[in-house]
């Protein structure tokens, strides 16, 4: 059994660039608590590993099976809330109180699905900001036992350390990131969701006049949707130690919707790159601003025009939202697919005959030899 995983990882992921650099960066985030004792970065990488999850149910669920939700906050909150709850007030343990918040969170999915049913395109995506939106103020008017704004805070923690609730997320993410993959690839031989989910995503009609339960499969979707995403909801209630009407918020679900859009739709491995990128630029773009405060006050007041500039510039820093739209306007305009795609396009080729992944370098597949020029 050895020799068969050595003689697959030197045929199978070796000669492939992509599966390398995943392997790489998995690496480093195995061993990133060995690089810093830096609690901010710590926490920032936490929050990330948790959001990957997030977004890559979301790619699941509106990429690959087209039903495109606006609202994915939704099973996030839901999560969040039913586990932060059940944990304040009935002092549930934390796995109990977990996983009813997880279950919250498909129960959801799945009623959410019943109106999105005869729902397509902007009509299904306006449906669901919908709910997010019409749960807030419920949130808000039952303040006595939800905190209202400022939420509920105390709640059980996942781990009492950093790096243990670190790795704890890690583990997670990673195994919800290969299961997600698995369920959406339409080659694998074993699991046929991947499949079927592409054809209900191309045209939904004839998926169903192909013998296609389309309504089994969307409702599906909802489901595995909502359970990834209020796993995330609640690890991030548990390691934050607390729940509030932002994890329900409409900033929360596009965040979602801009990091894979920026990685790459339809790849799963795309909504990874989106928020590993992105996520980090948003949190280093406050300690620029602190660096350019300081800049200012040494920068003597003579110096008038030099000051507008830095000041412009702090002020720019300060609305990382702006600079994350100008992102992806830019990603949207000059590369559609995503940066994590286009990279991949640009070290690798697919074989014409037997579609298996290539070296860029390479002039001949390395399995069936058909020219890749």
């Amino acid at each position: 059994m050895l020799r068969r995983l050595i003689k697959d990882f030197r045929f199978g992921v070796l000669p492939v660039p992509s599966r390398v650099i995943a392997i790489l960066f998995f690496i480093f985030l195995f061993t990133f608590p060995l690089t810093t004792q830096n609690s901010y970065y710590m926490n920032m990488m936490i929050q990330a590993t948790i959001f990957v999850i997030f977004a890559v149910s979301w790619d699941l669920l509106s990429g690959y099976t087209g039903q495109v939700n606006f609202g994915h906050a939704l099973f996030f909150g839901v999560a969040g809330y039913t586990s932060g709850l059940l944990g304040y007030y009935l002092r549930w343990p934390l796995a109990a109180t977990m996983t009813m918040g997880i279950t919250a969170a498909v129960a959801v999915g799945v009623l959410t699905c019943f109106p999105a049913l005869k729902l397509r395109g902007p009509y299904l995506s306006l449906l669901t900001i919908a709910f997010p939106l019409m749960l807030v103020p419920l949130v808000i008017y039952f303040k006595d036992y939800t905190g209202a704004e400022y939420g509920l805070s105390g709640l059980q923690r996942i781990a009492e350390s950093q790096i243990g609730q670190y790795y704890i997320c890690l583990i997670v993410m990673t195994a919800s990131v290969l299961i997600m993959w698995k369920l959406t690839d339409a080659g694998s031989r074993y699991v046929r969701t991947g499949l079927i989910f592409h054809a209900i995503r191309e045209d939904e009609i004839a998926a169903r006049a192909c013998g296609i339960n389309t309504v089994r499969y969307k409702m599906l979707a909802f489901a595995i949707g909502g359970f990834f995403a209020g796993l995330a909801g609640v690890l991030y209630t548990h390691t934050v130690g607390g729940v509030g009407t932002s994890m329900l918020s409409l900033n929360t679900s596009f965040q979602a919707v801009i990091w894979v859009i920026f990685g790459g739709i339809v790849s799963i491995y795309g909504a990874v790159v989106g928020v590993y990128t992105l996520f980090p630029l948003v949190h280093f773009s406050f300690d620029i601003e602190t660096i350019l405060e300081n800049i200012q006050a040494a920068v003597p007041e003579h110096m008038v025009p030099l000051l507008k500039i830095l000041d412009f510039i702090e002020k720019l820093v300060a609305r990382p939202e702006l600079i994350l739209a100008v992102i992806v306007i830019v990603v949207l305009l000059f590369m559609p697919e995503g940066v994590a795609v286009r990279l991949r396009d640009k070290i690798e080729r697919e074989c014409p005959r037997c579609k298996l992944r290539n070296g860029a370098w390479r002039k001949e597949c390395r399995a069936c030899s058909a020219s890749l020029r």
